[in-house]
């Protein structure tokens, strides 16, 4: 666009590039965190927790979410929209340390590629009632994935139930029909189905999105949903749900007799609040999920080799759970119109409360061997917005587990961006 305005150009092609500027709309988001962990980040703290108990403490820097949003309006109610995101500064392949696995090195592959699409859609706006949404979208299951920008909670990280126990931010090829008339908002989505191999215990179905190839295995499919109402000032109240099969949609084919019936159907239903008002801001939300045959999937993804080069899975080769469960709730309030009487445009300072369970093993045949996936956050912090756009989080938050181990807290210092620039 710059070389254009450059260039000698007549009154019709200057009047052009103008009506191209409105078009296009250019922003993102991004985090830069620093965290003082006070506890043993050893493999191994949770089988024997006594033996790590006088640990140090250990730090980290991190830039958890950057992302690079564009988006154009063609006219006549075609529009696209993209969203590309580097996570934790890298390219989505890491070593880690399995807690699982005897503390081995792995490699983890989240998904293929040097950065992340997160979002590549065409749409066609019939109304505001009606838009056709088909590409890579947002999954708007769980209120995390539908408001997953640091802007939108006041935890210095996501909250971490949603983004463990769900995938998150959650994105598929798809098709969407979307649309709000009123105090209502409604989207219904047709997707891939998820993918078994990749469930794990402390995980569930985190993992299950992403995929290894370079394309999405598609051999089952799922529906997933979300409505919105808005009826009452500064009220939204949000129902999510998700339904489909999750066993068999891989590559790698199984003839066994004992898998013939196995489907893993996977249902999830989601409820979230968010209260705007009087200086305050409040939310909630509550997530449960069933996985069928979740010990047919466990056998299953146990069986392969976990040493031979030529296995190729992405299986975690765990235990995983039939049920899950995640509920928080977290209230803030602005104090500084307390602190001034002088207008501060833009600038607000919330304090904040928040607490949070959940379990991706809320029931299963293995739930008293992995009592560790059962946690319970504390926490209370700050949020200083010296623009709408910019945000300086602070948060003490405290970890907890069932007696026998040890827990967990921390301190979390971040800043983040969040908006639109053209």
């Amino acid at each position: 666009m710059g070389a254009l305005l450059a260039l000698p150009a007549t009154t019709a092609l200057a009047q052009d590039d103008n009506n191209t500027q409105q078009r296009l709309s250019l922003g993102g988001y991004g985090e830069a965190v620093m965290s003082r962990n006070f506890y043993s980040d050893h493999f191994n703290r949770y089988q024997f927790p006594e033996k790590y108990k006088d640990d140090g403490s250990h730090g980290r820097f991190d830039l958890p979410h950057v992302t690079l949003n564009m988006g154009y309006d063609f006219g006549h109610g075609w529009s696209m929209g993209m969203e590309i995101e580097f996570e934790h500064g890298g390219t989505e392949s890491a070593v880690e340390v399995d807690a699982d696995e005897s503390g081995e090195y792995e490699a983890e592959v989240e998904k293929g590629g040097e950065v992340a699409l997160e979002q590549f859609w065409i749409q066609k706006s019939f109304a505001p009632q009606l838009n056709l949404r088909v590409g890579e979208i947002v999954v708007p299951v769980g209120m995390t994935n539908q408001y997953h920008m640091p802007t939108e909670y006041f935890t210095v990280y996501r909250p971490e139930g949603e983004n463990s126990i769900l995938p998150c931010t959650w994105h598929q090829t798809g098709v969407s029909l979307w649309g709000r008339h009123r105090a209502w908002r409604y989207e219904l989505q047709f997707l891939a189905g998820l993918d078994s191999e990749r469930f794990g215990a402390s995980s569930f179905v985190h993992y299950g999105a992403n995929s290894i190839y370079e394309f999405k295995m598609a051999n089952s499919y799922a529906g997933a949903l979300r409505i919105d109402n808005y009826s009452l000032p500064g009220l939204r109240l949000g129902l999510s749900g998700y339904y489909g099969h999750t066993f068999n949609n891989t590559q790698r084919a199984h003839s066994a007799e004992r898998y013939k019936n196995c489907t893993g159907a996977l249902a999830i239903g989601s409820f979230d609040f968010m209260l705007r008002r009087w200086n305050l801001i409040l939310r909630g939300n509550i997530d449960y999920a069933h996985l069928a045959d979740a010990e047919l999937i466990t056998t299953f993804n146990n069986s392969f080799p976990k040493h031979s080069s030529q296995d190729g899975s992405p299986s975690k080769r765990q235990p995983v759970g039939s049920n899950a469960l995640a509920y928080s709730l977290e209230a803030g309030y602005n104090i500084l119109p307390l602190l001034t009487d002088k207008a501060r445009a833009g600038q607000k300072l919330y304090l904040f409360g928040r607490y949070e369970y959940y379990n991706p093993m809320e029931s299963s045949v293995y739930k008293t061997t992995y009592e560790w996936c059962k946690k319970k956050i504390w926490t209370a912090g700050v949020n200083y917005y010296p623009t709408s756009q910019i945000v300086i989080k602070g948060e003490y938050n405290h970890r907890g587990f069932s007696s026998q181990y040890n827990a967990e807290p921390a301190i979390n210092i971040g800043v983040a961006f969040a908006g639109w620039l053209l």
